[in-house]
C-alpha cells in the first residue's frame, strides 16, 4: 500500500514537472523564434522519457488496483468456504450423536441377546441333568426286569418239581392197587408213602406259599414298573417343556433381532429430516434399499421419486425397468414402480410436485392420499385432493389409470400406445394432459400450456391429525 501512494504522489508531481519545463521553454522560444522549432525538437526529447514513465506508472497503477481487486474476492471465496467448512463440521457432530444413539441400541439389543443366550444355556443343562436321571432309571429298571426274570425261572422250577412229585404219586397207587399179596409191606409201604406225601404236600405248601411270595414281588415290581413309566413320562413332559421353552426363547430372540432392525433401518425419510441425502430405507416385500430424502423444498421426510433435472436420462424403457427403477440420484431418475407400491402400501402419503418453467418461474402440486397399486393391477394410480401455487390439476385425467410403456399398453388411446408416440412410461389415457417423464422440450409440460425445465416428484407420509 505504501508502493502505491509513493507511485501516486510521483504521479502528481510529473505534470508540474512537465509544465514548468513548457513555460521555461516558450520564454526561450519567444526571445528567439528562429530556435523555435529547435525548441520543440528538444522539449519533446526531453518530456519523452518522462511521459514514458507517467505511462509505465500508471500501467502498474492499474495493476496493484486489478490485484487488489483479486485478492478481494480471494478473501471472499475464502470466508465462504470457511463458513461452509463450519457447517459441514456441525452436520458431521449431529451425525456422530445419531450414531452413537444407534451405538448405544446396538450394545443394548447384544446385552438382551446375550442373557437369553445365557438363559438358553442354563435350559439345555437342565435337558442334560433330566436325560441322565432317565439313563439312571434307565438302568434301575433293567435291574428290576432282571430279578423277576429270575423269580419267574425260579416258579418254573417249583412247578416242575411239583409235576415230578404228581407222576411219583400215581407210581405209589399202581404199586398198590397191583401188589395185593405184599399188602402189609405195601402198607407199610404206604405208611411211608403217606409219610411222603405229608411231607410232599408241606413242601408243596411251603412252595405255594414260595409262589405266593413270588406274584406278590412280581407284583411289588409290576408297580414300581409303572411308578417308573410314570417317573418317566413326567421327565419327557419336562423335557418337552424345557424344549418349547427353549423354542420359545430362540423365537423371541429371533423376533428382537427383527424388532432391533426394523428400528434401526426406518421405511421412510422422515427419521432423516435434519439429515437429507441418499439413505437407507427397510420396506416390507422389498427389503433394503437406498433412496433419495429431501428437506429443502417443501419440508423434511420427503423421498424423492421422480426427478428431471439435467435431461442426461432417457425415459424411453420398458416395462420391467420402470418396475425396477433406474437413473441416478445425482441426476435424472425414476425410483422404481414396485418401490413406489410397496411404500405407499404401508400408510397413507401425499404427493408434493416440484416444478420449474423455461422462464424461471416455479410451482407447485400437491395431493393428499397419493398411492399405486400392485403390477397385477398395472400399478394403478390414485391421487386424492389437489392443491398447490398452480392452477390446473393437470394430472387429474391420469388418476384411475394403469402405467403404459412402449411394450405393455395400458391407456385408453384408440390409434395407439401413447407410450410409443411420447417415447416414456406414463398413466396415460388420452394420452395426457401433463407427462412428467416426457422428453425435454414441448412434450415435458403441464397442462399443455406451462413448459417445463426442470419436475421432481416427492412423497411423505401423510400426519394425521388428532381429535
Amino acid at each position: 500500500m505504501c508502493t502505491i501512494k509513493n507511485n501516486s504522489v510521483f504521479f502528481l508531481i510529473i505534470p508540474q514537472l512537465f509544465l514548468v519545463a513548457t513555460a521555461a521553454f516558450e520564454e526561450t522560444c519567444e526571445s528567439d523564434r528562429e530556435m523555435e522549432k529547435k525548441c520543440r525538437i528538444h522539449n519533446y526529447k526531453t518530456v519523452k522519457p518522462l511521459l514514458d514513465y507517467f505511462r509505465q506508472v500508471r500501467n502498474e497503477l492499474e495493476d496493484k488496483e486489478i490485484k487488489e481487486n483479486k485478492l478481494n474476492e480471494l478473501n471472499s471465496d475464502l470466508m465462504e468456504k470457511y463458513h461452509e467448512i463450519v457447517k459441514i463440521h456441525e452436520k458431521f457432530m449431529k451425525d456422530a450423536v445419531l450414531l452413537d444413539e444407534y451405538k448405544n441400541k446396538v450394545i443394548k439389543g447384544e446385552n438382551e441377546l446375550q442373557s437369553c443366550q445365557s438363559k438358553v444355556d442354563k435350559f439345555e443343562y437342565e435337558i442334560n441333568s433330566q436325560q441322565n436321571i432317565i439313563v439312571k432309571l434307565k438302568g434301575e429298571l433293567a435291574d428290576k426286569s432282571t430279578n423277576l426274570e429270575n423269580c419267574e425261572l425260579q416258579l418254573k422250577s417249583f412247578n416242575s418239581s411239583l409235576i415230578e412229585k404228581d407222576e411219583n404219586i400215581k407210581r405209589f397207587s399202581e404199586n398198590i392197587q397191583n401188589n395185593t399179596e405184599h399188602q402189609k409191606t405195601l402198607e407199610v409201604q404206604l405208611e411211608k408213602s403217606k409219610t411222603k406225601l405229608i411231607n410232599q404236600d408241606k413242601d408243596i405248601q411251603l412252595c405255594q406259599s414260595e409262589i405266593d411270595t413270588l406274584n406278590r414281588t412280581s407284583e411289588n415290581i409290576r408297580e414300581q414298573h409303572k411308578k417308573i413309566e410314570l417317573q418317566l413320562k413326567k421327565s419327557e413332559t419336562k423335557i418337552i417343556d424345557k424344549v418349547k421353552e427353549n423354542h420359545l426363547c430362540r423365537a423371541e430372540v429371533a423376533t428382537f433381532n427383527k424388532t432391533l432392525l426394523n428400528n434401526l433401518i426406518p421405511s421412510s425419510c422422515s427419521p432423516f429430516g435434519d439429515y437429507p441425502g441418499v439413505h437407507e430405507i427397510r420396506v416390507s416385500g422389498v427389503g433394503f434399499f437406498d433412496v433419495l430424502c429431501d428437506s429443502q423444498l417443501a419440508g423434511p421426510g420427503w423421498i424423492v421419486i421422480q426427478q428431471r433435472v439435467g435431461g442426461n436420462e432417457s425415459f424411453e424403457r420398458d416395462w420391467v425397468r420402470y418396475r425396477k427403477g433406474f437413473g441416478s440420484y445425482r441426476s435424472d431418475f425414476f425410483l422404481g414402480l414396485e418401490k413406489i407400491h410397496r411404500i405407499t402400501s404401508l400408510q397413507r402419503h401425499e404427493l408434493y410436485i416440484h416444478l420449474v418453467a423455461l422462464n424461471g418461474s416455479i410451482y407447485n402440486a400437491r395431493y393428499d392420499d397419493f398411492k399405486i397399486s400392485d403390477e397385477d393391477s398395472g400399478y394403478k394410480l390414485s391421487l386424492g385432493k389437489f392443491s398447490g401455487t398452480i392452477n390446473e390439476d393437470a394430472m387429474r385425467t391420469a388418476e384411475n389409470m394403469k402405467f403404459t410403456t412402449f411394450d405393455r399398453d395400458n391407456d385408453t388411446y384408440s390409434d395407439g400406445n401413447c407410450a410409443v408416440q411420447y417415447n416414456s412410461g406414463w398413466w396415460y389415457s388420452n394420452c395426457y394432459n401433463c407427462n412428467l417423464n416426457a422428453l425435454y422440450g414441448s412434450n415435458l409440460n403441464w397442462y399443455k400450456r406451462n413448459l417445463l425445465k426442470e419436475t421432481i416428484m416427492l412423497i411423505r407420509p401423510k400426519k394425521t391429525m388428532k381429535k
